[in-house]
């Protein structure tokens, strides 16, 4: 059964997220969305966890589905689409490792609520897990793994968004160089990737020391319409069973859905209160330091990539491809984007948010939409420049204005005047 998976999403109970992230509006958004696996985020705070039970009932095996009495009541025309949950969240480990300060955001998966209470009331021990929805500890990414492995040898650890500066395992600021050299012995036991918003599968095959892990995508939604900004292919059937035999072994792990890169944050190297912007050649050539300030740029994920490429080539013993792991990608823009973009106003106006809620309910999800409703039929539910613009978008024909230092990267659906 073909599923589209976004397991890396937070709740209300996270700092800086929307006060709509409820499982009602998850389940809502991930309708609209097409997503059929979505993450319930934040398992290690104790509130979200009470609200998780009093409003998801189990369904399949290692999942849950929203109770029919919470369901929103936009959903009556998706009644047949009811996403299942499972058990996630994501912890903030900053410590000492090496003589360097390192901040290591790690995505855990779970097969139940009750794996999440002996998980959380182990990490209670070492830090606030009331505070945040993604709490910040401090403890060894090494040392979060085996935790989660002890309470469950089902357990997923997936290293986030694996390339972001300043919190994640490869990330330029406060990461390592490798995998093996943050979890150490209990390595072999990480099995898959998150690229993150600012690369792609592509950008992290230039590396064959990642070759032996499977590459996934998720949305690190803050709020539920941002929900499958980035997702994941599965071909399984509903249950916990499948997605550990996807990311533990590949089987039924069908691909990802991406960010153009080059519209994540950290794309390219750069200096935001500046206004500097550069490519990784353009940064080497001033030796990493802003032109107008004179501090360090912020390195951004297309030079951190290379950097570690150069690293790899000089290296004595380099690994060899691994080509089994591989799995293709496709580069999408949110619907809701596409929409402002062809109506010329912002995805928060009435015209847009119009224009959207017809399309999805005449047409089916944004995921239909965007990959396979005939552009023919776009054009009569939508307008003919939605449907030219999503056209353009499927074969690739945009203009990338890469993002850098916290800033996003603009994806031109028309090419610039």
């Amino acid at each position: 059964m073909k599923q589209i998976a976004d397991l890396h999403i937070h709740s209300r109970y996270s700092m800086a997220t929307s006060k709509d992230g409820n499982p009602e509006n998850l389940d809502l958004w991930a309708r609209k969305k097409g997503i059929s696996i979505v993450g319930t985020g934040d398992f290690t705070h104790p509130a979200w966890r009470r609200e998780l039970r009093e409003k998801l009932q189990p369904s399949e095996e290692g999942m849950y589905c929203l109770k029919k009495e919470y369901r929103h009541p936009d959903t009556v025309f998706m009644e047949e689409k009811a996403p299942r949950f499972v058990v996630s969240g994501e912890i903030s480990s900053i410590y000492k490792k090496d003589g360097k300060t390192r901040k290591v955001h790690n995505l855990v998966l779970l097969p139940g609520l009750e794996e999440a209470d002996l998980l959380s009331e182990k990490l209670e021990k070492i830090g606030n897990i009331h505070g945040d929805g993604r709490p910040i500890l401090k403890l060894d990414s090494r040392d979060l793994l085996e935790m989660v492995l002890d309470v469950t040898p089902r357990g997923i650890l997936i290293p986030a968004h694996i390339w972001t500066p300043h919190f994640a395992v490869l990330g330029a600021k406060s990461g390592f160089d490798s995998i093996e050299a943050c979890y150490g012995d209990m390595a072999p036991y990480i099995y898959a990737l998150e690229t993150g918003l600012s690369s792609d599968p592509l950008m992290n095959r230039k590396l064959t020391a990642l070759d032996s892990y499977y590459l996934v995508s998720n949305s690190d939604a803050h709020s539920p319409s941002k929900l499958g900004r980035e997702a994941t292919l599965l071909d399984i059937p509903f249950s916990y069973e499948g997605i550990y035999q996807a990311f533990r072994e590949g089987k039924g792990l069908l691909g990802t859905l991406e960010f153009f890169p080059e519209e994540g944050k950290y794309h390219y190297d750069g200096h935001r209160k500046c206004g500097v912007m550069l490519s990784p050649e353009e940064a080497a050539a001033v030796g990493g330091i802003c032109p107008v300030c004179g501090k360090p740029l912020t390195m951004g994920v297309a030079h951190r990539i290379l950097e570690l490429e150069e690293k790899e080539r000089k290296a004595v013993s380099k690994k060899e491809a691994k080509k089994e792991t591989y799995r293709p990608y496709e580069s999408l823009v949110p619907l809701l984007e596409v929409t402002a973009v062809c109506a010329g106003y912002s995805v928060t106006s009435k015209k847009v948010q119009g224009m959207y809620e017809r399309m999805i309910q005449t047409l089916g999800s944004e995921f239909n939409i965007l990959r396979d409703i005939p552009l023919e039929d776009i054009k009569v539910q939508g307008n003919s420049s939605v449907a030219e613009a999503i056209g353009r978008l499927r074969r690739g024909e945009v203009e990338r204005i890469p993002g850098y230092d916290g800033e996003y990267g603009k994806i031109q659906l028309f090419p610039s005047k």
